[in-house]
């Protein structure tokens, strides 16, 4: 049986809460997954994908970017947040890596099989805790930005890479996605695109409505071939 846990923990002096999840009629150890939510933090959204994990036999840890407690209460207050950790990649970073050592310390997880992934403003910042050099297998993004500040630390990238890309995502644009594509090439590092058409941004949330012509729209195929992609890539990683 999946059983779902607040679990608190800190980055320096900032306390965070986040879903641990697991199905704990399992024994032993098994692969971890850490998941990132999107700029809504916390909530409904990323706590179904920590179930979805722990019921596929992960431990599975939604981080917490924001802060305990910092829940947006509106898509604007949302877009602030957000935008602050865009512009301070050292902070998303630091706030992504304490996730990632919250996980690492489970008594669950196997420290040698650990995944992340991430969602919109959550695909951007395991893109950074990639870049960051994180000890991690694997590292997907789910219509996540691109971009960064900083694409020469790329090279510090250790495990692989899988990027799930709307084909018109209008806030992720073809020049960002060809930056990208280089950045990956010079660094030599073992990535994947998948490019799903039709789709636009935050095609995996049904939140998102049904109108593509707003920018951001859920897309159900997209949805499903973009978690089975990811399936197939954790059994690459972890096998």
């Amino acid at each position: 049986m999946v059983s779902l846990k607040t679990l608190e923990y800190k980055d320096g002096d900032t306390a965070l809460e986040g879903y641990l999840g697991f199905d704990d009629a399992m024994k032993g150890k098994r692969p971890g997954v850490l998941v990132i939510h999107d700029w809504m933090g916390v909530g409904p959204y990323v706590e179904k994908r920590v179930r979805q994990l722990a019921e596929l036999g992960y431990v599975a840890l939604a981080a917490d970017i924001y802060g305990k407690g910092v829940r947006p209460a509106s898509m604007e207050e949302a877009a602030d947040l957000a935008d602050r950790y865009k512009a301070d990649r050292v902070r998303m970073r630091s706030r992504a890596h304490a996730g990632f050592k919250a996980l690492q310390a489970n008594t669950f997880a196997d420290t040698k099989r650990l995944a992340a992934i991430g969602y919109c403003f959550g695909g951007t910042a395991v893109l950074e805790l990639a870049r960051a050099g994180a000890d991690i297998a694997g590292f997907v993004s789910f219509h996540g930005g691109l971009q960064t500040p900083t694409p020469n630390d790329a090279g510090n990238i250790r495990g692989k890479v899988l990027a799930l890309h709307g084909a018109d995502d209008p806030l992720v644009p073809p020049n960002e996605v060809f930056a990208f594509e280089e950045e990956m090439r010079r660094a030599r590092v073992d990535w994947q695109m998948i490019v799903y058409g039709n789709a636009v941004h935050s095609f995996t949330n049904p939140a998102s409505g049904d109108d593509p012509s707003r920018g951001a729209a859920y897309n159900e195929r997209a949805d499903k071939r973009s978690w089975e992609a990811m399936k197939s890539f954790f059994q690459e990683i972890f096998t």
